[in-house]
């Protein structure tokens, strides 16, 4: 098994790993954390979409929107970004039309491989589990901020690599390892000098910062098929 990084979605297409792969999409600030999170509350799918536009004809098909642009949640929508208010309510059954920033169109990038599978701390050793009996090469796909390198998915990949006790292929992946040997004693410290993070924390959003670092608090592994996120 081979471990890659794309230290974005810009940077996906030029991946070494091609064939046979799952690929992981990773928002840990915050996408891939609240998609776990609702899932965990119970929610029974989500579609990922890159538009705001597309959300709209999924509430006449009885789905709830979910949708967020810079940190904050837009227009009449349910739900915005957050995994603490998705684990504040029941979400029992609740098909969701989800758009995000970032998080969302890094999922869509992914949709190409073998396996699309989401990733964030809260679900890290499920997660690894799954790719583990998946037995292919594995793509970590970070979504950053705005096709940017962020340090916060980078060691969400390093803890991954770690896990999955496989060497590291290519300098993106060793250099999210290298970070991630740095950082892994207390990520959340860590990432206090990280700009998504005061980002979110000029939004109020600091409890779900803290959140997104939690290990194993959400442990779900959903699968993009189809266009659309199940467990």
């Amino acid at each position: 098994m081979r471990i890659e990084v794309s230290l974005s979605p810009a940077l996906y297409p030029y991946r070494t790993i091609r064939e046979h792969q799952a690929t992981v999409a990773i928002d840990l600030l915050r996408a891939t954390t609240a998609v776990c999170a609702a899932f965990h509350a119970g929610c029974s799918s989500v579609v990922p979409l890159d538009t705001l536009e597309g959300l709209l004809p999924y509430r006449e098909l009885g789905f709830k929107l979910a949708a967020e642009r810079g940190g904050k949640k837009v227009g009449d929508a349910e739900y915005g970004n957050s995994p603490t208010e998705y684990l504040r309510h029941d979400m029992s059954g609740i098909k969701l039309a989800y758009s995000t920033t970032n998080g969302t169109v890094t999922i869509l990038c992914g949709a190409d491989a073998d396996i699309t599978l989401v990733g964030s701390f809260s679900n890290l050793t499920a997660l690894c589990e799954r790719l583990q009996k998946e037995n292919m090469d594995v793509v970590l796909l970070c979504s950053g901020w705005q096709q940017d390198f962020c340090i916060e998915d980078t060691l969400v990949a390093g803890a991954i690599i770690e896990k999955m006790k496989v060497s590291p292929y290519g300098d993106a992946a060793t250099m999210a390892y290298a970070m991630w040997q740095l950082a892994k004693d207390d990520p959340y410290e860590y990432c206090q000098r990280c700009t998504h993070v005061h980002r979110l924390y000029g939004l109020g959003a600091a409890e779900d910062v803290r959140f997104a670092f939690r290990q194993d608090a959400c442990p779900v592994v959903p699968v993009l098929k189809n266009g659309i996120l199940t467990l």
